[in-house]
């Protein structure tokens, strides 16, 4: 116990993180004193009940807006210090791993395999596509227009997955998460940018600090920062690029299968001639039913055979490439010269700013191989795409280039013509099911990234199964499933054809990478403080070339991208329904909670009879007491002896260990037997823990909370530390039928009658005097009296609110909220049910929420 204690105070006199900030020379002095004072302050903390932050939660928003325009410098500053903060620091323990595990030939063969199936199905399938879409828009007039159209596609290849992706963007993974969300989180976890201000300071200490000496580029970091978190325009703009980067991504997760799957069944047309448009639509609708009726499946058991399958699919690229270039000349090495790219523009502008679009479908992929980034480390996608990936594919275009070269009329299925006649069929089936590998790649990063979406509040609660026992990352959602499905059936029955597919395919594709060279771009001034030429270099370089891309790609929304849009556009409003509606909600609740001095008239009996019990009041408010809370005290006959309130807290960060997972603070006095629980979880966190793991978790973590708060006032009471803090008031007692005496503090745990004799001390010697606290005798008592109120079972006291505008809100927002808001609301699942809590231990109040 005393190895115990000594740990917790160790633990509880860790110093905050230090931040940076702007101050004035003529402040300078001041602030330095008032971060002095803060630090000296930090060995007080940890008095439960003391801290009431949530009652001024708003007031730095308060400060004077008018800075002086004299001299600024940087200082550290400690920031102001709340209980969850310590509790915070308590608990952050930096988890990382080292890199020193011995070389396993056999594991990383593995992961290889695994890495090509994965990550590079996509962007592998690109030759069976690429130059048909091209020449369909560019027709062939001679040599330079095929070495023209090479040049473009190497270059392509090299500067988008290559340059862009595989050695910057991968880089910007969130501690190994990536897709536009996992860019999002990074920037929501370093800058307050979030909509839905519901962030706590001790989220920040979940992982290791690091100090920063002042330099040219962390002030520019700051001023960054600042002008993010300052400017509600540029939080709304953060928040539409990533909802509609995340409805392009979608939408390329629905064509990708359709052209993939579309284009390998039509190389039928090769094998057999006389096959029809009508054969292959009907073949590939057949194939895609298959593959998503086993992607459940396909996450963990066949996941283990594509490996082996897509590296025979690289090998045969590879080998078809060589197989052209031998029997064709090398010719086709010439297009590594740019200037052909320059005489590709120059004979036909038109016709070659049209073909940038199927130029592009090269790239396409270049995003799954980052939003794919949690299955296996960077080193590995980096290592697989230079050494294996990369070679393959230049050699296939190489090849398909030769063979142009040669037949210059044969501009339609290239690479199935390009094959040589005895290995076809063999080659026919490898590239089916490759694209079938390239729809599933597509499908998991799908569902990775609505994970995330989910649990940063922009997309509706969804049933989420985990696949895996051993990988959190494979999981499986039924509902975007068949909705994937319908979805790609529907472009291919609309469309029959991969060039109109291919033109939808095209502005997917784009949307998705200038959102992600936008959220690198902030992420490289806010968190890696890179230099400002190489940040110019970037954004300058790949926007622009994206955007030239991108106005290609509309010339051609009459074509196929007009539906492609109008699906992106749904996604978008999907989305922005559901997160406003959620920011309304949260707001009521703010403005509706109760105030502390109503609580402290109530008394520590709150008005009522507390019995016997565990009341866990769930609500999403992480500061406040919720206004349901009120709401049950005066409609129910008793409210439970110990009160939790619950806040199932989705932060942006991949995983919380499971040490960090629940802050606690007091409500109250101790008298109360109140409490604030805030339950963290990552987006990334497996979050269908059994309600009595869930109960278990929390009940270990509040026993502990108290352990350490009676440690820290025993070395306060020693210490004879100044405090802000109200004194405990005597005890009273009162006396059972039995002769027990039972403290007035702790409601009663039998039934009796109490008795009106008030004793001023519960066990002192000197009643005359001052009351002598016992913090040992006192911290039994509590502990004793929580296991005797878990012993008595929990009850989730739930709040289901139904959210209404305001009778006088405009129609648009009437719509919104009453309809569409309303049906998303109903037909999702919330936090607090994925515990399977049974019915008798739950209860829901719906209440009328105007907004």
């Amino acid at each position: 116990m005393a190895a115990a204690e000594s740990s917790a105070a160790t633990g509880m006199r860790k110093a905050p993180s230090m931040e940076w900030r702007w101050v004035s020379t003529e402040d300078d002095d001041d602030e330095e004193d008032r971060a002095g004072a803060a630090a000296a302050a930090v060995g007080a903390v940890g008095r439960g009940g003391s801290f009431e932050s949530e009652e001024d939660e708003d007031g730095e928003d308060e400060d004077d807006e008018e800075e002086e325009k004299g001299k600024q410098r940087l200082i550290r500053t400690v920031p102001s210090v709340d209980w969850f903060d310590v509790e915070g620091n308590e608990v952050s323990v930096a988890q990382e791993v080292e890199d020193s595990e011995e070389f396993d030939f056999g594991r990383t063969m593995f992961l290889a395999l695994q890495t090509l199936a994965v990550v590079f199905g996509d962007i592998g399938i690109g030759p069976l596509y690429t130059f048909d879409v091209m020449f369909n828009k560019y027709p062939i007039h001679g040599e330079e227009d095929v070495l023209g159209a090479l040049s473009l596609v190497l270059y392509t290849l090299i500067l988008t997955p290559l340059v862009k992706y595989v050695l910057v963007v991968l880089w910007a993974n969130d501690d190994g998460e990536g897709g536009i969300f996992a860019l999002y989180s990074l920037i929501c976890r370093n800058a307050k940018v979030s909509l839905i201000p519901n962030q706590v300071q001790s989220e920040k200490r979940m992982s290791s600090f690091r100090l920063k000496l002042p330099t040219r580029e962390l002030e520019r970091s700051i001023k960054v920062k600042a002008k993010l978190e300052s400017s509600l325009l540029w939080k709304k703009l953060l928040l539409g690029l990533v909802l509609f980067g995340t409805s392009m991504f979608i939408s390329n997760g629905v064509i990708t299968p359709a052209m993939s799957v579309l284009s390998a069944v039509s190389g039928l047309k090769v094998g057999i001639p006389d096959t029809s448009q009508d054969v292959v639509v009907m073949i590939s609708v057949a194939l895609l039913v298959i593959l998503f009726s086993v992607q459940r499946y396909a996450t963990s058991k066949v996941g283990f055979a594509i490996g082996p399958s897509l590296l025979l699919w690289f090998c045969c690229l590879g080998g078809i490439g060589i197989y052209n270039l031998s029997l064709y000349g090398p010719t086709a090495f010439k297009a590594f010269n740019p200037l052909y790219i320059i005489h590709y523009f120059g004979r036909n502008p038109f016709q070659a700013w049209l073909s940038l679009g199927g130029c592009l479908l090269c790239a396409t992929g270049s995003e799954a191989i980052f939003s794919n980034l949690c299955y296996f480390p960077v080193r590995y996608v980096q290592y697989m795409f230079v050494l294996l990936v990369l070679p393959c594919l230049v050699l296939a275009y190489l090849g398909q280039a030769a063979f142009l070269i040669a037949n210059q009329k044969s501009s339609e299925l290239v690479f199935f013509s390009s094959t040589p006649s005895g290995f076809f069929w063999p080659i026919f089936l490898v590239a089916n099911l490759a694209a079938l590998i390239a729809s599933r790649t597509m499908t998991v990063a799908i569902f990775q990234c609505l994970k995330q979406s989910i649990a940063l509040g922009c997309f509706p609660r969804l049933k989420i199964v985990h696949t895996s026992r051993k990988f959190m990352a494979k999981i499986y959602i039924p509902v975007v499933n068949w909705f994937l499905l319908v979805s790609c059936l529907g472009f291919i029955v609309l469309f029959r054809n991969k060039y109109d597919v291919g033109n939808a395919y095209a502005i997917a594709e784009l949307g998705v990478m200038i959102m992600a060279t936008v959220y690198v771009t902030i992420i490289m001034l806010l968190i890696w403080e890179s230099n400002i030429i190489k940040v110019l270099s970037f954004v300058i370089t790949f926007l622009f070339l994206e955007l030239v891309f991108f106005s290609s790609t509309l010339s051609s929304v009459g074509g196929g991208g007009w539906a492609l849009l109008i699906f992106a556009s749904v996604l978008l409003l999907i989305m922005f329904i559901w997160n406003y509606g959620s920011k309304l909600k949260y707001d009521s609740e703010v403005k509706q909670k109760l105030s502390k001095d109503l609580m402290r008239k109530l008394g520590p009996n709150l008005g009522t009879i507390r019995a016997p019990g565990l009341g866990l009041v769930c609500s999403d408010i992480v500061k406040g007491v919720p206004a349901i809370f009120g709401h049950f005290l005066t409609s129910l006959p008793a409210i439970h002896s110990i009160i939790v309130f619950v806040c199932i807290r989705n932060v942006p960060v991949p995983v919380v260990p499971q040490t960090e997972r629940f802050l606690f603070q007091r409500v109250c006095s101790r008298g109360y037997h109140m409490f604030r629980c805030i339950a963290r979880y990552g987006y990334k966190d497996k979050k269908q823990e059994h309600h009595s793991v869930f109960e278990r978790l929390l009940i270990e973590g509040l026993e502990k909370y108290i352990q350490r708060e009676a440690v820290e006032l025993s070395l306060q009471s020693e210490g004879d530390v100044d405090s802000d803090e109200e004194p405990p008031t005597p005890v009273k007692i009162i006396t059972a039928p039995n002769g027990s005496l039972y403290s007035l503090d702790v409601p009663l745990l039998a039934d009796y009658a109490p008795s009106t004799e008030v004793i001023p001390e519960a066990s002192c010697s000197t009643p005359q005097h001052e009351p002598v606290l016992d913090y040992a005798h006192n911290l039994e008592l509590e502990l004793a009296f929580i296991k005797q109120s878990k012993q008595s079972g929990a009850v989730y006291l739930i709040d289901n609110p139904i959210i209404k505008a305001r009778k006088d809100s405009w129609f648009f927002k009437k719509l919104m909220i009453n309809y569409f808001f309303a049906f998303l609301r109903n037909n999702c699942r919330r936090a607090i049910m994925l515990m399977s809590i049974p019915h008798s231990n739950m209860m829901q109040v719906r209440m009328t929420s105007y907004v």
